[in-house]
């Protein structure tokens, strides 16, 4: 199925989008990711640009389902920063996305609906300027072969618009390239079927 092997995220990082409410700043940035390392190296770039702010809030969806998933309400009151944020990311049916949210306190309290619905607003903002785009699940095959093969090999690969990420010729060659996850299969019955042929 075609939804396996694919998924839906933000071109690239929508960066400083601000919403205000009652004195307070929200300021918004949305960033593509694919791990939790990532997820962690942007949110200290936030922290960095905001190191003066009363909240960091935000939270990501990883994998291909949205699987690995986190809200995080940074010190506002429970399920009223983070949730509403998250909601936003499966409303947008988005994933490998980290969603951030800045807030500097602007004197007067929200209570836990006005923050619910400034956060909600905030992440829905910021989203409103991403371009989507639907991506495709990506692998790295490695390949070592006798000298002769190489050609049959190019044209496998080239079939299947894989992208050659190294390649080392000599009496055996060596490439690594990356494939779509869906072709995968295909691609390896076609290459044994020329790696058999010696």
């Amino acid at each position: 199925m075609e939804s396996n092997y694919s998924y839906n995220t933000i071109a690239k990082p929508i960066l400083d989008i601000t919403l205000k409410e009652k004195g307070s700043k929200f300021i918004s940035y949305a960033y593509p990711v694919l791990d939790e390392d990532e997820v962690k190296k942007r949110l200290e770039e936030v922290k960095t640009l905001h190191p003066k702010a009363t909240h960091h809030c935000y939270a990501f969806r990883l994998g291909l389902k949205g699987e690995n998933y986190r809200a995080n309400d940074d010190g506002e009151p429970s399920g009223s920063a983070g949730l509403p944020i998250y909601n936003q990311l499966l409303g947008h049916d988005v994933t490998n996305i980290l969603l951030v949210v800045v807030r500097y306190y602007g004197g007067t309290k929200l209570g836990v609906g006005g923050l619910v619905k400034i956060y909600k607003e905030s992440a829905k903002e910021l989203l409103s300027f991403a371009e989507m785009i639907t991506k495709e699940l990506e692998k790295v095959l490695t390949l070592e072969f006798d000298f002769s093969h190489q050609n049959q090999i190019f044209t496998i690969l080239n079939k299947y618009n894989a992208k050659v990420l190294e390649f080392d010729s000599g009496a055996y060659g060596k490439i690594k390239a990356l494939v779509k996850l869906k072709d995968e299969e295909e691609i390896q019955e076609a290459l044994s079927g020329v790696l058999r042929n010696k």
